[in-house]
């Protein structure tokens, strides 16, 4: 039987406050984990670390950065490599959308999600990444998006990130695959979260997404769990940037 088992090691999981991240969080301690929580907000994470702590497996930790601003984003590596003494586990889940049609696009906010979804991500990996190769393992799980595959409507700048994060996926695993550091991504489909809250409130276009997916239904942040521990755990030690559709078949279609 693989070895699913995170008994020992150390996590790091952004946007955790809720949502995606909150899910992620809570799987990778329910499968033996130390976890710490982040958050754009001081306290921010006070709910998912509530609900870690429930199980009585792990006590989990929370930090808290903005991940605009570089200097927060280096201040959180540091921070989280001194709690536990090091990380096994980096989950680059936080990010941000703006919706606006592109010809009316704001530079700044263009710039902003880029900055949050993609340069967080790389300080993040790069900073982490160092201490994995010297200690000779590692596991790098970036968010992805089905706009990593598909360009969308009035999001082009998150859009953007999410190919950029697929690209950066695979670059990183061409560089540190060597150093037995696994770097891969998961592509959520249409999941119930509050970024896809505006999707789900039109009735017809939450219609026309269900009828393309398989499943028949919108995605659970839950459905996201066994791929965040699958891609965490040694059971995935030969799947190298690779990104992970969870998204009840909707590419397929």
């Amino acid at each position: 039987m693989p070895n699913f088992s995170l008994i020992g090691k150390r996590a790091l999981v952004t946007g955790a406050s809720r949502g995606i991240g909150q899910s992620l969080a809570i799987a990778l301690a329910e499968s033996g984990a130390q976890v710490i929580c982040a958050s754009s907000k001081e306290g921010g994470c006070s709910q998912t670390v509530a609900l870690i702590n429930e199980l009585k497996q792990q006590k989990a930790e929370q930090l808290f950065a903005d991940l605009s601003d570089m200097q927060a984003v280096q201040k959180l590596a540091d921070d989280a490599l001194a709690i536990f003494g090091g990380i096994d586990i980096l989950v680059n889940n936080g990010g941000t959308i703006f919706r606006s049609p592109a010809v009316d696009f704001p530079m700044s906010e263009w710039q902003k999600v880029l900055t949050v979804n993609v340069d967080s991500a790389f300080l993040l990996s790069q900073q982490i990444g160092k201490t994995m190769i010297n200690q000779g393992s590692g596991k790098i799980i970036n968010t992805a998006s089905m706009l990593s595959y598909s360009g969308g409507v009035t999001v082009p700048s998150y859009t953007a990130s999410k190919h950029a994060i697929a690209g950066l996926t695979k670059a990183l695993a061409n560089e540190w695959g060597q150093f037995n550091i696994q770097v891969n991504g998961i592509a959520p489909g249409y999941i119930r979260t509050d970024n896809t809250q505006a999707l789900q409130d039109d009735q017809q276009r939450s219609k026309d997404i269900c009828n393309r997916i398989p499943a028949g239904r919108w995605g659970e942040t839950e459905d996201l769990k066994g791929a965040a521990v699958f891609l965490a755990s040694e059971a995935s030690n030969y799947v190298n940037g690779h990104i992970l559709a969870v998204d009840g078949g909707f590419l397929a279609r």
